[in-house]
């Protein structure tokens, strides 16, 4: 069943364009037509959305694919690296993968502190709080008034 079968369509004419309609009835038509128009909105907007999510799940699988193939080179970027400090400098292999392995250290330890600092800086939502709070207090004001409305 596609969306287009079980949306309500919103009739065009009036069904007996011959009988005269009061207000009242004017309105109670007019509300269910915008409510039947704003229903039929709202369900092409929701298949227009969960095509589009399709689409993008769809898309960052190859993204995690890149990402992986990207990870799983970087270890023959360290062992470049690694014998590359060993013929520049003529140290003995062991020393130029050890100098390889505290530059990843180091580097870590600094993407750490950045992640750290802006953790830090995290506060809690105050104005959600404070407005989650007073409605609170104004319900249990209404309840212990005896309030019904």
């Amino acid at each position: 069943m596609t969306t287009r079968e079980h949306i309500a369509s919103i009739p065009l004419t009036a069904d007996d364009p011959a009988a005269e309609a009061s207000i009242g009835g004017l309105v109670r038509d007019a509300t269910a037509h915008v409510s039947t128009l704003v229903r039929a909105e709202v369900e092409l907007a929701k298949g227009e959305i969960a095509a589009e999510i399709k689409k993008a799940l769809k898309g960052s699988v190859f993204f995690i694919v890149a990402l992986t193939v990207l990870l799983f080179s970087l270890f023959f970027l360290f062992m470049a690296l690694g014998f590359g400090f060993t013929e520049w400098f003529g140290w003995y292999a062991w020393a130029g993968f050890g100098l390889t392995f505290v530059l990843m250290l180091v580097t870590a330890g600094l993407f750490a502190f950045l992640g750290y600092r802006k953790v830090r800086k995290i506060r809690a939502p105050e104005k959600s709080i404070a407005a989650a709070r007073d409605t609170v207090a104004a319900l249990r004001h209404r309840d212990s008034r005896g309030d019904d409305n």
